[in-house]
């Protein structure tokens, strides 16, 4: 296995159990999350309602058991449309092969156990692609703008680091122009230091430190601000248990939700150039109290609750590219792989595959530009 395919299937084989996890415990709170499961979460379990097929407000969907998300099946569709096109994507990429992906393909929906599109599985926010892109025919480079801000953007974009695996700037810049095409504010400035702190850990020799050094170099205003703060704090933690209510009090100041997660104020998920998401930050800090290590990362954005799965996705992407497939506890990618009737790995091999190609038509690109630039230096014969 070379060290790109090793990096890829760390990366999202370990984002696909993050999401598994995370999804037992999403929208709780820390203590809620001790009371339910009779202590700290250490691996899958089952759903926060027993009743989940009719309890309030997660019904119908059977999170838990290791049972992926939306998060995981927006990231394959997300392949996908690399896979087709085997190259960079841009927003009208976006049009034209993630969209159809949604509304078009038939695939296994874990959390809803059942065949359907990914369309009918996915939120408010992540609908809104398939309203302003198929049925309004918006402007895909900006038709992010007016969304709910929230992380919807950031939750997939781990491909976009491993195809652009060392650039963290370049995963940065494609990063915005996709997501521009969803969201706007804060919520597609996540996605783009999300992408660049993967393509930050997929460096080889890369660590924790370079990871957080990336996103600092990328990040703008409030999202920034927030991983500063955020990481700042994590530094003084080893524990993820204790380093939880801290945590939550230094991304409190960006978070626009509130404490009262499941009834955020008239305030929240607007854009904002001073807010941020609070998935982001603190999976970055949860990376860091861990120092890399994938349980602990994980482990700890399961069991700070509110959006857990996606925070856990987010630590996991990284602490997965940063160690590679061996990173990922088997223990628990087989039962997710198993219980959600979905290959993992494959998405990784392909995706390892495209990013290649993309390598090689990048060199090419560039040999044809430094030709050029070679000649404007020689003196005119026009």
């Amino acid at each position: 296995m070379s060290l790109l395919l090793d990096t890829s299937v760390g990366c999202l084989v370990g984002a696909a159990v993050g999401d598994a996890l995370g999804g037992a415990t999403e929208t709780a709170l820390p203590e809620q999350i001790r009371a339910r499961f009779g202590g700290w979460v250490e691996g899958i379990v089952p759903p926060y309602h027993a009743d989940w097929a009719t309890a309030r407000p997660l019904a119908p969907y059977h999170k838990g058991d290791g049972h992926l998300t939306d998060d995981t099946l927006m990231t394959h569709a997300l392949v996908r449309a690399y896979a087709a096109k085997r190259d960079h994507l841009d927003a009208y990429d976006v049009v034209e092969l993630l969209v159809p992906d949604l509304i078009e393909r038939v695939v296994y929906i874990p959390d809803l156990e059942r065949d359907g599109v990914t369309f009918h599985r996915l939120a408010a926010a992540e609908r809104w692609l398939v309203t302003r892109l198929h049925h309004a025919h918006a402007d895909p480079r900006e038709a992010g703008v007016g969304n709910i801000v929230n992380c919807g953007a950031a939750m997939y974009m781990a491909p976009v680091g491993i195809v652009n695996a060392g650039d963290p700037a370049g995963a940065y810049a494609e990063a915005v122009e996709i997501a521009g095409a969803h969201q706007h504010s804060y919520g597609r400035e996540a996605a783009a230091v999300f992408a660049a702190s993967v393509a930050a850990a997929a460096t080889p020799g890369a660590g924790v430190e370079d990871v957080v050094a990336a996103a600092l170099d990328l990040a703008r205003d409030g999202t920034r601000a927030a991983i500063d703060a955020v990481v700042k704090e994590a530094r003084g933690h080893s524990d993820w248990k204790q380093a939880i209510p801290a945590l939550r009090a230094a991304v409190a100041p960006y978070d626009t939700v509130g404490e009262e997660y499941r009834s955020p104020g008239l305030g929240a998920r607007r854009p904002s150039r001073l807010h941020a998401i609070e998935e982001l930050p603190v999976a970055l800090g949860m990376l860091v109290v861990a120092g890399g290590d994938f349980r602990a990362a994980v482990l700890g954005s399961v069991n700070y609750g509110r959006d857990a799965d996606s925070t856990a996705t987010m630590a996991a992407a990284i602490a997965g590219a940063l160690g590679g497939a061996d990173a990922v506890p088997t223990e628990w990618s087989e039962v997710v792989a198993t219980a959600s009737k979905t290959d993992l790995v494959e998405p990784a091999r392909v995706l390892a595959a495209v990013a290649g190609e993309v390598f090689e038509r990048d060199q090419a690109r560039f040999a044809r530009r430094a030709d050029r630039f070679a000649a404007l230096a020689q003196e005119p014969t026009r």
